[in-house]
């Protein structure tokens, strides 16, 4: 059973990928964070397959949270996803220096979250 955190700190969107995900991919367990404090906790918890991330977050944004995945030497190598509203060139820019796999921009519609998600998690 592979394992995909999302974390955004809004609940709609939480569930949403989560009742997406479920529904439409096998053997998959979901585990969904608030923010990015909840995400790096609830990493360093399991083994996770896969980060769905949400870059706009109050606190700690995804940048910042992605900053900490990579330089943990346990967490590193987790394929990242940023959802996202925003498509600022910089900011899609320092996240592909630092090893995002892809990006879904918000709101997704459901199968262009299932594609890119089978697509990152197919490539491991």
């Amino acid at each position: 059973m592979r394992k995909i955190l999302v974390v955004d700190d809004d609940d709609m969107n939480l569930k949403m990928a989560e009742f997406i995900l479920k529904k439409d991919m096998k053997d998959i367990e979901v585990i969904l964070a608030e923010s990015g404090l909840k995400a790096i906790d609830a990493l360093q918890r399991g083994k996770v397959d896969l980060v769905l991330l949400d870059f706009q977050m109050p606190v700690m944004n995804g940048l910042k949270t992605l900053e900490l995945i990579r330089k943990r030497e346990d967490l590193k190598d987790i394929p990242v996803i940023f959802l996202t509203a925003s498509s600022d060139r910089d900011t899609v820019m320092k996240a592909g220096m630092m090893g995002v796999s892809d990006y879904i921009k918000k709101p997704f519609m459901p199968k262009d979250l299932i594609d890119r998600v089978s697509k990152v998690l197919n490539k491991g």
